[in-house]
């Protein structure tokens, strides 16, 4: 029988930092059985019901311990959710290095894996005589950008959204300062403290694991393959994207497809947690009525913080309160509205669905990308921003609405960008592209794949050492 090989696996906070782990867990023991993962879970409060429903389908060489969850009234109220987090985690280090020191006086660790939120972790891996890892469930592009701040802080007397000329990084697309990622906004704030402080500890790790396949970012994988730059290895390992669901929520949705022609429906979710105010929600509400064309949208109840369902669910208010007055009555034939949640890989995969209107959430973008649907990106918060930039200036698979001056997107550009995704040449053009990119992110997968050879290398590197 194999010897087995050991490794702990620590997510952040929140549903969506806690699924991309996973999943990668899931694809890393499904590849090599003789690898056993301990993943630590920290909570903030009681465990959302999504988040138990993913840890529920673990297989048996994956196995969840649940630490004592974090009490809100322990950390400073009425901050911003990426702030709490931080916090929090902070809070976990202490049942973290417990839990390290009771798995490794039975069994040996050869390597754990964290989040990037989870990066004071890092100092445990010398103690348990262990590597260290980063999982990262975001783009490449986003990793670089992340490597790359320590410097442009240095270089930067102002406001990244008042710089004046692009933000050149080694083999990505030149961004905007607005683009950069939302704790990057603010520099005199906590936040950027302390993504600072994150950004500056993740180069010490002995190598990032990132969610994303070399056909996709060619450019910003090659740069940080650089021996010059100094940083550690970067392994591109995706896309790891859930493959089922464990909800039953708004499996309707799916009959209504069925009845609706091919490539005729555009969905419209902003993922687990973003939320849109509610001025918002009432123009892409007409801006969706206008378009004529048919639509499956996701309603989350509104709030001006667009993250403000990043850490759970929200109170139970009903969604559909908040929609323009006859708005259900007059689309009843044209949409269909389902209130805070989706089974969303398997509507991505339905041959109804043509477009993707989307937050440019990491996670979402790949369900996207290995289902073939072109997207208008609409980005929220966290990284969205460089997304958006990447999927509609460079990939060139999305299209990007304007924001007025109001902050907002009206009902005027949300009509016109929505025709253009879903009507003629320009939108043919991205469906043919995403199309390109879907075999690409497939033949990535297979066993003799880009991402499948290299997650073996460092599972290999693993049993060497167990």
């Amino acid at each position: 029988m194999e010897k087995a090989t050991h490794i702990a696996v620590i997510p952040g906070l929140g549903f969506t930092h806690l699924v991309p782990i996973l999943h990668f867990s899931k694809r890393l023991v499904e590849l090599h059985p003789h690898v056993h993962v301990t993943c630590i879970v920290p909570s903030l409060g009681s465990l959302p019901s999504a988040s138990k429903a993913i840890l529920e389908t673990l297989p048996p060489n994956i196995n969840p311990i649940l630490l004592p969850p974090v009490n809100l009234s322990d950390l400073p109220q009425g901050i911003r959710p990426t702030i709490q987090i931080h916090l929090a985690m902070t809070h976990s280090m202490q049942s973290i290095h417990d839990t390290l020191k009771c798995i490794t006086s039975k069994i040996p660790l050869v390597a754990m894996v964290i989040d990037s939120f989870a990066y004071e972790a890092q100092d445990f891996a010398q103690e348990f005589n262990m590597l260290s890892y980063v999982y990262f469930p975001c783009a490449v592009t986003t990793l670089a950008t992340y490597f790359y701040m320590p410097k442009l802080d240095e270089e930067t007397s102002c406001e990244y959204p008042d710089l004046t000329h692009p933000i050149q990084i080694p083999g990505c697309l030149p961004f905007h300062g607005r683009d950069l990622c939302t704790l990057a906004r603010d520099r005199s704030s906590l936040g950027y403290e302390f993504f600072l402080q994150r950004v500056k500890r993740m180069p010490r790790v002995d190598g990032v694991l990132v969610n994303s396949f070399l056909e996709m970012e060619i450019g910003p994988i090659r740069a940080l393959e650089d021996e010059g730059t100094g940083y550690p290895p970067v392994y591109p390992v995706g896309p790891i994207v859930q493959t089922g669901t464990a909800c039953t929520i708004g499996l309707e949705s799916l009959t209504w497809l069925d009845n609706q022609q091919v490539g005729s429906v555009l969905y419209v979710c902003f993922g687990s947690g973003g939320t849109l105010s509610q001025e918002q929600i009432i123009e892409l509400a007409y801006g969706l009525e206008l378009s004529n064309h048919k639509f499956l949208w996701v309603v989350r109840a509104p709030s001006d913080e667009a993250n403000s369902a990043y850490l759970g669910e929200q109170n139970h208010v009903d969604p559909l309160e908040f929609l323009p007055s006859g708005f259900l009555e007059r689309t009843k034939e044209q949409g269909m509205v389902l209130p805070s949640w989706a089974p969303q890989t398997q509507i991505l995969s339905h041959s109804s669905v043509g477009g993707f209107l989307t937050h440019c959430g990491w996670n979402s973008t790949l369900e996207s990308v290995l289902n073939g649907v072109p997207l208008i990106t609409w980005p929220l918060f966290a990284e969205q921003m460089m997304n958006a930039v990447v999927l509609s200036e460079g990939l060139k698979v999305g299209v990007r609405p304007r924001v007025n001056e109001n902050g907002l997107v009206d009902r005027v550009e949300t009509v016109e960008v929505i025709k253009r995704l879903m009507e003629g040449k320009e939108g043919g053009e991205m469906r043919r592209r995403m199309k390109d990119l879907k075999e690409a992110a497939t033949s990535a997968l297979k066993p003799d794949g880009s991402s499948t050879k290299t997650l073996s290398q460092v599972a290999f590197k693993w049993k060497n050492l167990a």
